[in-house]
């Protein structure tokens, strides 16, 4: 191989789901263990992997998607080796230990097929965004891979009596179990994130983790049907 390019050539396969640098997921693929991962995120594969676009296990949990917010989901089965992305976002590899996940939809790459998952309505918001918030919930023994407009951070909400405020625009997961309630900021332009009008940010408490990315471009928002 030409030097200058060794330096990218897959590393030897440690799990099942794994970075390949900061923007691409690998994941080892076998027989019995599909994945869903999101339409169009594939970038390369190796060995014999086959695609399903809206498989039925889809088509059953979108039937309440009256939000809008479910992914376009695709399912991945076969063996081998495969590569995915989302136009080079950061990607977040999470082993869930039967704990779970709440994720932005639109921050959700791939997830093992076995694992329990559905849209939940996010409780506490529904007085500042019309109907509320929705999600995927994630749960059980298995893989996640989100993604992040840039390098993500986690914040660890430990369990005490303050609270994790978050821009809506800039939040990408958190753990279910988190309180979660909304307050406003103030009327007219608002100074916290790039919102106009009567802004709020998401206050989070209890024992658990936030993931916040740091943009808060207007194509990754969270859809908030009012």
């Amino acid at each position: 191989m030409n030097q200058p390019l060794a330096g990218y050539a897959p590393a030897p396969v440690t799990a099942r789901m794994e970075n390949h640098g900061s923007h691409m997921l690998k994941v080892a693929m076998q027989t019995g263990n599909d994945l869903f991962a999101r339409v169009g995120s594939m970038v390369a594969y190796e060995g014999f992997v086959q695609y399903e676009p809206n498989p039925p296990a889809v088509r059953q949990i979108a039937r309440d998607w009256m939000t809008g917010e479910g992914a376009p989901l695709m399912k991945c089965t076969g063996d081998g080796l495969l590569y995915l992305a989302d136009y080079g976002a950061n990607v977040v590899v999470i082993n869930l230990n039967g704990d779970g996940i709440s994720v932005n939809a639109t921050n959700l790459l791939a997830f093992d097929a076995h694992l329990t998952w559905g849209v939940e309505r996010v409780k506490g918001l529904a007085k500042f965004a019309g109907q509320g918030l929705w999600n995927t919930k994630i749960s059980g023994q298995g893989w996640v891979a989100l993604t992040s407009r840039g390098a993500p951070i986690v914040v660890d909400c430990g369990g005490g009596d303050d609270e994790t405020y978050v821009d809506p625009d800039a939040l990408v997961a958190w753990s279910p179990n988190l309180k979660v309630k909304g307050k406003r900021s103030f009327k007219a332009q608002s100074l916290i994130g790039r919102g106009s009008g009567e802004a709020y940010q998401m206050a989070f408490s209890g024992q658990g983790i936030v993931v916040v990315q740091p943009s808060e471009d207007s194509t990754d928002r969270l859809r908030i049907r009012g």
